[in-house]
């Protein structure tokens, strides 16, 4: 398959499935229709989709503009501050030497807008769709957040194989049957949300692609994809879906022991991101030192 990205779209292939930058969410045909979409109102049937991602334990959410560009240009996620300064993490593929992270603002969900004084991109980040697991960034903003609930704890363990990922971010959305689609949305600055089983766990060496990383696949309703990574063959969830372009660099969410805790960073997918096809993650418990480096208050568990 051929990775598409989730922020701007570049062909690549690569061994199973490569990945691309990200859209807002994908969801199933039938939720969306369920929910009031129709043809002739495509942008109505994500109700559900957008209230799980305004669920209180998912407030780091925060949007992404760059110079002269619009909320939801990327996603990420506040994961603390220190005395100065509020930290947010996101994808390297959102940036690139015309646009730089020091170039980009930042939105809370409780509303307040802060400037990026600093990027850390990851040292072994190269936009070719070969390091994947490396499409992390660190953000340091002008002042503290204070309006996004409490900073989340970050996944530091190894069991996210099968595991139900709640993954959102600002940006395009489609279904199943089509893909992201400009028709599926209707032009707010609103986040929406989707799941997915965990098919993929990416440590370090495995084959030709580097960096950890986690990948979902999406069924096609009625079982008829075989799921190439061996996974269920039919949706795990009614909110079951994909990532789409905008989305990239948001949150991507387990619940462990009782509690959401942040297991992956957005970052890209394969193909139109219809049923069939695959969304990539960063994945953060293999970039525990790496963002302590950078973000020392952030919070892991265990």
């Amino acid at each position: 398959m051929a990775r598409r990205s989730l922020h701007c779209a570049i062909p690549l292939v690569l061994a199973i499935a490569l990945p691309a930058p990200a859209i807002a969410v994908i969801i199933l045909d039938t939720t969306w229709a369920e929910e009031g979409g129709e043809e002739d109102d495509p942008a109505a049937g994500f109700g559900a989709a957008i209230d799980l991602a305004r669920q209180p334990q998912f407030a780091a959410l925060v949007a992404l503009a760059s110079d002269g560009g619009h909320w939801g240009d990327c996603s990420g996620t506040w994961i603390g501050n220190d005395e100065r300064h509020g930290y947010v993490l996101t994808a390297a593929h959102c940036f690139s030497e015309e646009a730089p992270p020091e170039g980009f603002r930042v939105l809370s969900s409780g509303g307040s807008e802060f400037a990026v004084v600093r990027g850390a991109i990851h040292e072994d980040w190269v936009d070719t769709g070969t390091t994947t697991g490396y499409d992390i960034v660190v953000l340091t903003l002008d002042s503290p957040v204070r309006d996004a609930g409490p900073a989340p704890t970050l996944y530091g363990g190894d069991e996210e194989r099968g595991r139900l990922l709640t993954f959102m971010g600002y940006g395009s959305r489609g279904i199943a049957s089509i893909g992201q689609h400009d028709d599926y949305h209707d032009g707010e600055v609103t986040a929406a949300a989707a799941q997915g089983l965990v098919d993929v766990v990416k440590a370090d060496g495995d084959d030709e692609d580097t960096g950890n990383y986690l990948g979902v696949f999406l069924p096609a309703e009625d079982g008829s994809i075989e799921n190439p990574y061996g996974g269920a063959t039919l949706p795990g969830s009614r909110l079951a879906g994909l990532l789409g372009s905008g989305d990239s660099g948001g949150p991507a969410w387990l619940q462990d022991d009782g509690r959401w805790v942040l297991a992956g960073v957005n970052s890209n997918g394969t193909g139109n991101a219809e049923a069939g096809q695959t969304s990539w993650f960063v994945r953060v418990a293999g970039k525990r030192d790496w963002i302590l480096t950078h973000a020392p208050m952030a919070r892991f568990a265990p």
